[in-house]
């Protein structure tokens, strides 16, 4: 299971106040703890301090990040000037994140993935809205593999996100994404998903026991990756345990691994 770490996301208010003020040590000890909880990326965002300033923003964020943990990014931005910037500075390969099968975005942000070779969050959405069946998110999710592949990024560096909606407001929503999930896999192969998590929960109390439960129910469904909160430990002991059971994890060398170091229990 790929973890994308969420912490640095500058709508977070004590995140956004670092991130004007350029508060270092702040930014590496987000990054640090992110890492050492299993995080293998890194979601970096700067919108906080507008358009204009959001690409030294960002490459900031990610030169900080890389420099306390050598761990790669996310690059979390619709601002095709700020992402070029941040990924131009980035070390290794970059997760995109992300893109869409809106036109004016799609063809914003597939240069950018093609030629930096980055990895990309792709959401099941057009410009025609928010997906309300399983029938829009498929034929979402089907252009936006035509059209990444035949644009040059390789199946293996498309990540679909299948659009998580708090139960709150659609008694529907994980089902649905459940559904997404499980079509993905079946016509795709070689493309992963991955999907941002704490939005199942919004709106409800013990949010974290709501998203604790849908993880375990996607990652059954076969999801690869989360942008989720790592040091929610319960939720990665939670995975771990899920990559073992659904034989990911050969002779149990992680979860072992993850329980002699304490990080179970």
């Amino acid at each position: 299971m790929l973890i994308i770490g969420e912490r640095i996301n500058s709508t977070r208010k004590a995140v956004g106040e670092a991130v004007k003020a350029r508060d270092t040590g702040f930014i590496r000890q987000e990054a640090i703890a992110q890492a050492e909880a299993g995080a293998h990326f890194l979601d970096c965002n700067g919108a906080v301090v507008g358009v204009e300033a959001e690409p030294g923003a960002l490459v900031w964020l990610v030169q900080t990040c890389q420099e306390a943990t050598g761990v790669p990014c996310a690059i979390d931005t619709p601002n095709a000037q700020a992402m070029e910037a941040a990924l131009k500075a980035h070390q290794g390969q970059a997760f995109i994140n992300s893109i869409t099968a809106e036109k004016a975005k799609f063809d914003r942000i597939l240069p950018l993935a093609r030629d930096y070779k980055a990895k990309v969050v792709a959401l099941c959405l057009d410009d025609s809205g928010i997906p309300q069946t399983l029938e829009a998110r498929i034929r979402n999710a089907d252009f936006l593999v035509k059209g990444l592949t035949a644009g040059g990024v390789a199946a293996d560096d498309i990540y679909l996100d299948p659009l998580v909606f708090p139960v709150s407001t659609s008694g529907e929503a994980g089902l649905h994404v459940l559904e997404t999930i499980r079509h993905i896999h079946a016509a795709y192969p070689g493309v992963h998903t991955v999907c941002g998590l704490s939005n199942i929960s919004y709106g409800l109390p013990a949010r974290k026991l709501l998203n604790r439960a849908f993880l375990v129910l996607c990652i059954g469904a076969g999801l690869d990756g989360v942008i989720a909160d790592p040091l929610d430990q319960p939720l990665m002991a939670l995975v771990r345990a899920g990559e073992v059971l659904l034989a990911r994890d050969e002779f149990c060398a992680e979860y072992i691994a993850a329980a002699r170091q304490g990080k179970l229990e």
